[in-house]
């Protein structure tokens, strides 16, 4: 299931606007956003990396646009993927006017690097009689300093705020916004900031966040607290990664707050002394046989180690072990159903988790 459940919080009242299929804002999901790190112009690797990003859970696709050959790959790319495709524009106003004459579903512009008014007017003049919405796009580190000074949660503001004027002196307000920095504490107060100012919907991240581990970190705080304040519409989580790790970070951000059901989740404690086996052995074993299921309902599963916290876990799960040093106990819809030997532990709980995937029905 891929659908929002719950708020965190009082959702920010943001207008709708609509990316292809997609809306965006309002009372619609928060949608999921990543970018493929292929060339643009290699049309067979970028459509192949969108795929997996589509299998993994991304909801809208951006691609870098740095050049004509890159704008005559994305009409074939567009026809060849399901999700809606968004053209990342810099510097020359030129690649954004041919994409969207290539047919994409929305352009990503930011004010740090088309500063001429009259073609930024031009684009929108454009975007405007094609039914293309526009994300202005304000990154700290593009941010242009000669004009607003060093990167502050209020320049950051500033700088999209002008932008907006632009686009709306054109009768364009089919906008979506983001202000972006490594900084967390600077974007998470640059987006409050915004949120009070405008009520065109955000795109939230944390930009140039860093390796998998550092980055999803980053992320997860940043990207979360805004989330649990009930802001933001769609999101990219910015790893140096394989862009499914993105996808997979964005879910387990929604899905740990409560705000949006996907597959599977594991619950599996830290580990002491108490801990009769190789828990991170098994847990990560569980994982994997899960993954090769393919398409799982929203379930929770339970990999505990010791007698502490472990029967209380797998109890409250879906479906459960509590191991020890022997072996341990299966639990299933809230009760224990059989102790079994340690060499035959995770073949029992897979056997479990099969009968509750194959009896799942999903809703309509």
């Amino acid at each position: 299931m891929n659908l929002d459940i719950a708020k965190c919080g009082t959702r920010r009242n943001s207008k709708q606007v609509r990316v292809g299929t997609l809306k965006i804002g309002g009372d619609a999901p928060i949608v999921i956003q990543s970018m493929a790190n292929t060339p643009t112009k290699d049309v067979e690797a970028t459509v192949g990396q969108i795929h997996r990003l589509e299998e993994a859970g991304c909801e809208l696709i951006r691609v870098a646009v740095p050049d004509e050959e890159a704008v005559h790959a994305l009409s074939a790319i567009k026809s060849r993927i399901r999700i809606p495709l968004a053209a990342d524009i810099h510097f020359d106003y030129r690649l954004a006017l041919g994409a969207i004459e290539a047919g994409v579903d929305k352009l990503r512009l930011n004010p740090g690097n088309i500063k001429d008014p009259d073609k930024i007017k031009l684009i929108a003049d454009t975007a405007r009689e094609k039914g293309i919405p526009i994300r202005i796009g304000v990154n700290a580190g593009s941010m242009d300093r000669r004009r607003y000074g060093d990167p502050t949660p209020e320049t950051l503001v500033a700088s999209a705020m002008d932008e907006i004027s632009l686009l709306e002196s054109r009768g364009f307000e089919d906008i979506i916004i983001s202000l972006k920095s490594f900084d967390v504490p600077t974007t998470i107060d640059a987006y409050r900031l915004v949120s009070k100012a405008t009520e065109y919907p955000l795109h939230l991240g944390i930009t140039e966040a860093g390796l998998l581990a550092q980055g999803t970190l980053r992320s997860a705080i940043g990207i979360g607290t805004l989330l649990s304040e009930g802001i933001g519409d769609t999101f990219r989580v910015s790893l140096t990664a394989d862009p499914v790790e993105e996808v997979r970070v964005a879910l387990e951000i929604l899905k740990a707050l409560n705000i949006r059901e996907h597959g599977f989740t594991i619950v599996s404690c830290p580990t002491c002394a108490r801990c009769g086996l190789n828990l991170e052995e098994v847990a990560t074993e569980v994982e994997r046989r899960m993954r090769s299921l393919g398409d799982i309902p929203p379930i929770k599963v339970a990999v505990m180690g010791c007698i502490v916290n472990g029967p209380g876990e797998a109890r409250d799960a879906d479906v459960g072990i509590a191991g020890a040093k022997e072996g341990g106990v299966i639990f299933a819809d809230g009760h224990a159903i059989k102790r079994v030997s340690r060499d035959v532990m995770i073949d029992a709980l897979m056997s479990e988790i099969e009968r509750i995937v194959q009896n799942y029905s999903r809703p309509k």
